[in-house]
């Protein structure tokens, strides 16, 4: 899932929230899954979670031109305060050298975690709270800051990135992943028929739609139909793609994010509405690529 504005932390003016205290690292997080010589696991240390935020700073600032702050461009790291509670999932090429050895990453948010962080990242977009409130008693988990070197795009990657995930997912029991995936471009006339495709194709049941955050709505023309299906589903990123494919929803708000230069999707994914077939794949490889 790729970026959404800092949340908005409810608070009275003039009075500070508190933050909890940061996610440990763990130096001896194992290998969840392996591929020839990548293979993927958790960030073991402070030194890699910065390796992860300049693959980040690159890909999103350097090569997809959205606008860095001062900070960002001074360190060329894409970091901000959730970054410490979260955990960082990684793609290791273990042939490179020490220093530029992740080529993908993706950032695990856990509820709880949330809880200490001031709220989910995406509560800066989607109105998540009553979602959360609607299912009570399900663990959430928001994936976000997802990225991968652009020499290392293909399956193999994607795949480990979702080997890890599931095997996340799994450990800590995870019942909703969700998140938000961005449509590249802010001309809402030229996405019209992706968005309508995601319309007419994964909307949410009623308990699982989220509005946008007021102000925040994108005015899309919500009657256009989409003319060329297949031709839609083929302009749509390859992340969004992957979690129409196992089974997610898509939210029926767009928010345009002018710092990246996007339109913006909520993706919601129940694990118990995952297809067989990914769970049986992922189970399989994890323990194949683990043993």
């Amino acid at each position: 899932m790729t970026q959404a504005q800092p949340i908005r932390l409810k608070q009275p003016i003039g009075v500070r929230i508190k933050l909890g205290r940061p996610a440990p690292f763990d130096p001896l997080a194992p290998v969840l899954g392996r591929l020839c010589e990548l293979e993927v696991r958790l960030a073991r240390s402070r030194a890699e979670l910065r390796e992860a935020q300049q693959l980040r700073y690159h890909v999103f600032y350097e090569e997809m031109n959205a606008k860095p702050s001062a900070f960002q461009r001074m360190t060329r790291r894409d970091r901000d305060v959730f970054d410490k509670f979260c955990d960082h999932l990684l793609v290791i090429d273990t042939t490179r050298p020490a220093g530029s050895r992740i080529v993908g990453t993706y950032r695990l948010l856990q509820q709880d975690k949330a809880a200490l962080a001031g709220g989910f990242y995406t509560a800066g977009e989607f109105e998540i709270d009553g979602l959360i409130s609607r299912h009570p008693g399900a663990r959430f988990l928001e994936l976000g800051r997802s990225c991968v070197l652009k020499s290392y795009r293909g399956k193999r990657t994607v795949e480990l990135l979702w080997q890890g995930i599931w095997a996340y997912v799994k450990q800590h029991r995870i019942d909703v992943l969700f998140g938000c995936a961005s449509l590249s471009g802010t001309d809402l006339t030229a996405l019209e028929a992706p968005l309508a495709f995601l319309r007419e194709n994964a909307p949410p049941p009623e308990d699982w739609r989220v509005s946008a955050v007021p102000g925040r709505r994108a005015r899309v023309a919500g009657s256009v139909s989409c003319l060329d299906p297949k031709r839609a589903l083929a302009s749509l990123p390859p992340l969004l793609k992957g979690y129409l494919r196992i089974g997610g929803y898509v939210g029926l708000d767009a928010v345009v994010d002018h710092q990246f230069g996007t339109t913006d999707v909520l993706v919601i994914m129940p694990v118990k509405n995952i297809k067989a077939r990914y769970v049986q794949h992922f189970d399989t490889e994890g323990t194949r690529s683990a043993a």
